[in-house]
């Protein structure tokens, strides 16, 4: 088997992208998209119809905010045709710090696939792990509402999304490595010892060992080594240009994270929200790649906005 058969027998293959011909040959369990994906699929002309048919939809096509979201859902559709898992349809990430408007904007996202016939079953809600987006997800979870915490890049947020039992956690494995390759003399790692790689191992063996439910799906990969040195993790979401290079790969691939196997024995931490500001204050790397990673998809959503500006 090549190396994507073989990870398929170990972990979830996600795919990390909004581009349906791309999910269409690669066949992921499941699919996740963000603000800068569905900018990107926006901007090919292949996908113009859902561009129009969002407006038409939308019972004023001048708020365009109203557009972005009916498009965003309606690519979410058209993926579970596609997929047997769910897909993961991100809230505006400039609501990241406004735990009520997080939950609003869940709530409608949610309505917007019901009225398709889409169950929330199928669907993750993606939210950034600040504190007040980890909150709007522990409330939104108990509405039944399954949530995706996203750019996430600390062991604090880690903590805290499993005290709060979000569905699932997707930890940015390549981005922790961008951080440490721009504030450090090291340019160069090998698998085991990537910043990124060590940060997700050490995550999944802490729920691993504390019964969390909360699935880790590692995301953000600048090179398969990161993946493979990543293999059984729960989950992966995973870019085309992986998935077929790990297609392409017919060697063995080990498995490398176990749940029956999680090493030295970590101490469980419970975190309350001054805590948490602490324990990431005092995480250099997390605090400035989530404050970055929030900033590029708010640019990325206004973007989007944009286009449909133009179009209406």
């Amino acid at each position: 088997m090549n190396k994507l058969d073989q990870l398929r027998e170990m972990t979830t293959v996600v795919a990390d992208t909004g581009d349906l011909a791309a999910i269409k040959e690669y066949q992921p369990q499941d699919a996740t998209t963000n603000p800068s994906l569905l900018l990107k699929v926006a901007q090919d002309a292949d996908y113009a119809s859902f561009m129009d048919d969002s407006i038409t939809a939308a019972s004023d096509k001048n708020d365009v905010e109203d557009v972005a979201d009916i498009f965003g859902v309606k690519i979410g559709c058209e993926i579970l045709k596609i997929i047997p898992g769910r897909v993961s349809t991100e809230v505006d990430a400039r609501l990241s710090f406004d735990k009520d408007a997080t939950i609003s904007k869940a709530r409608k996202l949610i309505d917007l696939y019901a009225q398709h016939g889409v169950h929330k079953d199928r669907v993750l809600i993606k939210i950034a792990s600040t504190w007040e987006g980890i909150q709007a997800a522990k409330q939104l979870q108990t509405e039944g509402i399954n949530c995706n915490l996203t750019l996430l890049f600390g062991f604090a947020q880690a903590v805290a999304c499993a005290e709060a039992k979000v569905f699932l956690i997707s930890p940015f494995v390549g981005r922790i490595l961008d951080w440490y390759k721009a504030n450090g003399e090291q340019q160069s790692f090998e698998p085991k010892q990537d910043p990124g790689v060590i940060s997700v191992t050490k995550i999944y063996n802490y729920y691993k060992q504390h019964g969390y439910n909360t699935i880790v799906m590692g995301a953000s990969f600048r090179n398969s080594g990161e993946i493979e040195a990543l293999a059984g993790c729960d989950y992966l979401t995973i870019g085309p240009n992986f998935l077929e290079e790990l297609r392409n790969d017919n060697s063995n691939l080990v498995q490398e994270l176990n749940a029956n196997n999680t090493g030295e024995s970590q101490e469980k931490l419970t975190l309350d929200e001054k805590a948490f500001r602490w324990m990431m204050n005092n995480d250099a790397m997390a605090t400035e790649k989530l404050a970055q990673g929030i900033r590029g998809f708010a640019v990325d959503q206004d973007k989007l906005l944009d286009l449909f500006s133009a179009r209406t």
